[in-house]
């Protein structure tokens, strides 16, 4: 019998015998489909959404330096719109070292080349209309004579 305090794994386990299988230490092998969790919404359609009112716009590829927004009519070619934009980096531009001269106003029209849209998965999906009666007929399914 032991008479230790503490019996948990690795408290003073080097007099301690082996009680079961140990799991290896160090990094957990690769899984061959991937990582859990990635992967999910890979079907989902890019979207490029608005920063200056959400409005989300499907055609990704076919952003023009004189495209604005159909809703708000705010500039879509914009430092503010774009993929690269990093408030922390010198000229608010994530690869400033690549641009030719500071762009003065963020979220007027611009020609820069490096302009990239923000894009993202389009994770509007249906669901269904939860009204009360459902609910109620939900629970009184459970409750069925």
């Amino acid at each position: 019998m032991n008479d230790r305090k503490y019996g948990h794994r690795g408290y003073m386990e080097s007099d301690r015998g082996e009680s079961g299988p140990r799991r290896p230490s160090g990094p957990r092998p690769d899984r061959p489909e991937g990582p859990r969790g990635r992967g999910a919404d890979q079907n989902k359609p890019f979207v490029f959404a608005c920063r200056a009112c959400g409005e989300k716009h499907r055609d990704v590829t076919g952003l023009r330096p004189d495209t604005t927004c159909a809703r708000c009519g705010a500039d879509l070619h914009a430092c503010a719109q774009c993929s690269n934009f990093d408030t922390g980096a010198r000229w608010e531009c994530a690869r400033w070292k690549e641009i030719p001269a500071r762009v003065p106003s963020k979220k007027l029209r611009n020609e820069c080349p490096l302009f990239s849209p923000t894009r993202s998965f389009d994770l509007t999906g249906t669901r269904a209309a939860e009204t009360p009666d459902t609910s109620r007929a939900a629970f009184d399914a459970l409750f069925k004579k």
